[in-house]
């Protein structure tokens, strides 16, 4: 019963035009689930690169999740493992800084549903700062390193991430700890959900 309605959902979402007059590329809902799926990636939008192909995180930014995560494409990709649920869907397009913000219509349509047909998420892996201002509205700190800092204030079904665009290598210079401390809790957490 979950499957059928999980599947048929996934076909409205990737159908979805509502916000075609605002995308400059035009719709593409990029996306991945499975009603059997453990982990969740709540991440930003898709890029450019992502939009062109369709495929959730096929740029750098998904090498460097993939080797935080300590996983293979082939696992990365198998939707009974893994579900990626962007909080928008879309390309939003490309701002004065880097991308747009993704657009809000998403998860207002979608998110709730979708996440309502994922039943056996045990780990959700909640990127950037507007994947935690939806997940983690009254726990977030004050900004995201300060959330991320304290992951283990977190239940351990979740686990604030920064993005791993590229943009963010002067972060990741800034923080070492988040290497040392972080990263291995990340990988044996995935590895217990992934075999």
């Amino acid at each position: 019963m979950t499957d059928t309605a999980l599947s048929t959902l996934l076909a409205d979402v990737r159908a979805c035009s509502a916000c075609a007059q605002t995308l400059p590329a035009g719709p593409r809902p990029v996306l991945q689930a499975a009603a059997d799926a453990r982990i969740l990636i709540a991440g930003q939008a898709p890029g450019r690169k992502v939009h062109e192909s369709g495929i959730p995180f096929d740029d750098a930014s998904g090498d460097r999740l993939r080797d935080w995560m300590g996983i293979t494409r082939d696992t990365f990709y198998d939707p009974s493992y893994i579900a990626i649920l962007p909080m928008g869907f879309c390309y939003p397009g490309t701002g004065k800084s880097g991308d747009l913000p993704p657009r809000p219509e998403c998860a207002t349509l979608w998110r709730r549903q979708l996440l309502d047909l994922l039943p056996n998420i045990e780990l959700t892996l909640v990127i950037g700062g507007y994947a935690m201002d939806w997940h983690l509205p009254a726990r977030r700190e004050k900004n995201l390193t300060d959330t991320v800092r304290n992951w283990r204030a977190y239940p351990d079904s979740i686990l604030p991430l920064p993005h791993p665009s590229p943009r963010n290598n002067i972060w990741l210079k800034k923080n070492p700890w988040f290497d040392v401390e972080l990263l291995p809790v990340l990988r044996h957490r995935v590895r217990a959900l992934t075999h």
